[in-house]
């Protein structure tokens, strides 16, 4: 009797003593995180309280932009005339999709169509968009976020920048805040806003990748753009014309363009800045085309050769590598290929869409004062400057006969000829730019570091010394006294079929 009672009294205290211990525990929390442990696991409250305001911020945006997002119909007689669109002749892996989705198929059926995105702008119903999406359209038809279908007139189109203006009739649009892309940082959020694959009015987030992007093989121009924001956020095609967002709901971009393998988002598109595309809305609302000034330069970024030969401490700076013609703004006021511009109006410019920035601000007419380094010597030059112009120019080598390639020096790794009587022709290319076409190029070349194109680009002189090449004994002399691993500087000719070629300067090392 009296074991069983003890083990009763055992029982009892046992069960006291764990009612007491977990008493005890819970008013110390400890309750919830032994059962939160076994359970599902939950963050505390002020750790994801700042997830919660940034799903609340794009919750917010979207709401308040996405009405002043359209999606874009366009409509084509395929058969009143053929396509006038050209595709860049060499486009970089990865890009052939982007541009493949809009050229005509071999068989065009009577009715092309095709979409894309825009925003509204302006309270009466302005619409920016990219060039792309309506150009060669027969008929535009804009889609609202409450299914109103309204047709849209294309107000004015400028190739150069991507970017073209429409106008629907109404009023009280809703209408999207324009931001300033110059503010814009590295690591930013930012939302795409747009209807990709046909799916109307999404949003994707992401964060700005990169900011003053050139789009190489891209270019369309020589005047095209070098300063494209590069965003992470999912853009497909469909997106195109449509807004880059950033945290305070501010339009700071166009999308345009993706980098992909498959045509599909894999990890980055490209916006026109906002800054850029405003100027040239103004310009197309007001006189129907696109009114930017230009240096009439055709510019590349500094590599360390540009800028040993240059006489500069540092690899900066904006690289002139030819003219656009012979009555250039930059050519009257005595610029030289080779020069490294430095400074535009006082302001440092260190690359491409530095100066591009500086000289987008300004008007045809205004004079900028530029900096430049020639050869280890500093040059001021005031340049008036001209307008771009309003029509797209095609760049495409005409595609001709060549003769048999006779080898040049092994020092630069190619082979070279005389420029075929044909390509003479079919660029019509002037007697001073009548050299030694680059025929053939080994692996390793110090060339095709340069950017030089086999086929296309033709050697025409040494410089600084203007030397003219025009056999492969004028091209052997020049190098003779050119030591192994030093930099010599040629004046490159490349032609187009529409006769508008233009020049660069390479800095070759010599192997």
């Amino acid at each position: 009797m009296s074991i069983h009672l003890s083990r009763t009294k055992i029982i009892t205290a046992s069960v006291i003593a764990f009612a007491g211990g977990v008493f005890f525990a819970s008013s110390m929390d400890w309750t919830d995180r032994v059962f939160a442990q076994a359970g599902t696991a939950k963050p505390p409250t002020e750790e994801t309280r700042p997830m919660a305001e940034s799903s609340n911020a794009f919750v917010s945006i979207s709401e308040h932009v996405t009405p002043a997002v359209v999606s874009i119909q366009t409509e084509r007689d395929a058969r009143a005339r053929p396509s006038t669109r050209q595709r860049p002749q060499q486009v970089p892996p990865g890009f052939e999709e982007f541009f493949r989705q809009f050229e005509a198929p071999q068989q065009q059926p009577r009715l092309q169509q095709g979409s894309g995105s825009g925003f509204i702008v302006s309270r009466d119903g302005y619409i920016l968009t990219n060039n792309h999406v309506v150009e060669g359209a027969d008929r535009v038809i804009v889609k609202m976020t409450d299914r109103r279908e309204l047709p849209a007139k294309v107000v004015g189109r400028d190739p150069t920048t991507d970017v073209a203006v429409l106008k629907i009739e109404g009023k009280n649009f809703t209408t999207i805040a324009f931001g300033d892309d110059e503010k814009l940082r590295i690591g930013e959020w930012v939302l795409a806003i747009g209807n990709p694959l046909g799916l109307d009015f999404t949003v994707t987030a992401g964060i700005v990748s990169a900011k003053g992007r050139g789009l190489n093989g891209l270019q369309r121009s020589q005047y095209d753009i070098q300063d494209m924001i590069q965003t992470d956020a999912a853009i497909n095609p469909g997106n195109s014309g449509g807004p880059l967002v950033n945290s305070r709901g501010e339009v700071i971009g166009i999308n345009s363009a993706i980098a992909s393998q498959t045509g599909y988002y894999s990890g980055y598109g490209f916006a026109i800045p906002i800054t850029l595309a405003k100027l040239v809305m103004e310009d197309l609302i007001a006189f129907g085309e696109s009114r930017r000034a230009v240096i009439g330069v055709a510019i590349a970024e500094v590599q360390p050769e540009d800028a040993q030969v240059a006489g500069l401490s540092r690899i900066a700076g904006v690289k002139v590598g030819g003219f656009t013609d012979a009555n250039s703004p930059a050519v009257k006021a005595g610029m030289e290929p080779g020069d490294i511009i430095t400074k535009a109006d006082g302001r440092t410019v260190d690359r491409v869409n530095e100066l591009q920035r500086v000289i987008r601000a300004k008007k045809a007419g205004d004079v900028v004062e530029l900096e430049a380094m020639r050869y280890g010597t500093k040059k001021t030059f005031r340049v008036r400057l001209g307008s771009a112009p309003t029509a797209e120019e095609t760049v495409a080598a005409a595609d001709t006969p060549r003769p048999a390639p006779a080898p040049a020096s092994s020092r630069l790794g190619i082979s070279v000829v005389p420029m075929p009587a044909e390509l003479i022709r079919a660029g019509n290319v002037p007697a001073e730019y009548r050299g030694l076409l680059i025929a053939e190029m080994e692996p390793g070349s110090p060339m095709r570091d340069a950017g030089v194109v086999v086929g296309q680009d033709v050697i025409v002189q040494v410089l600084p010394s203007k030397k003219k090449i025009q056999t492969t004994d004028d091209l052997q002399a020049a190098l003779a006294g050119v030591k192994k691993g030093e930099i010599v500087s040629f004046l490159v000719y490349r032609p187009a079929s529409d006769g508008t070629g233009t020049t660069y300067v390479a800095n070759i090392r010599t192997n």
